[in-house]
């Protein structure tokens, strides 16, 4: 079967060129543009997050395996991200990946570091965003993006 190619969102087509992390994770983690694969490899669905002051990260689909495993591969994040559309679809918008080992770091990249306790109710980790689908402008790596909303999240097939 081949793979869906996501189109990238306006503003993001070089994205890849000035960073190639963000290209690497794409190519990797096309698969996932269609959410029956990211279930069918263990990826379950936690409410839609949004920001205090507006954004959202979207709905997490994780896989506690490989958190538990602590173990960082850039073809197996630890949790896949989608904005919920008002048509009940999900777009694929970013990768996260999440570490209790730390200091962590991908590619170069270091994790951010979450204390406990915590919005999530997990101990303490380390985590890395890729905004590798959608432009964010408070930049590719941060936790929350204000183009990313959670308004259509009810109408979502999760």
């Amino acid at each position: 079967m081949a793979e869906a190619v996501l189109p990238l969102q306006p503003g993001h087509s070089d994205l890849a060129a000035s960073n190639p992390l963000v290209g690497k994770v794409r190519d990797v983690n096309a698969r996932f543009a269609d959410v029956a694969v990211a279930t069918a490899e263990g990826y379950a669905p936690i409410p839609c997050v949004s920001g205090i002051e507006g954004g959202a990260m979207g709905i997490h689909y994780v896989n506690g395996k490989l958190i538990e495993d602590g173990v960082i591969e850039i073809g197996k994040p630890e949790a896949v991200m989608y904005e919920p559309q008002a048509d009940g679809s999900l777009q694929l918008v970013a990768v996260e990946y999440i570490t209790t080992n730390g200091p962590a770091e991908l590619d170069g990249h270091l994790f951010s570091f979450t204390g406990s306790p915590n919005r999530y109710g997990l101990p303490p980790f380390y985590e890395l965003h890729v905004w590798a689908w959608r432009a964010n402008p408070t930049g590719t790596f941060a936790d929350m993006n204000p183009t990313v909303s959670c308004d259509a999240a009810v109408a979502a097939k999760q």
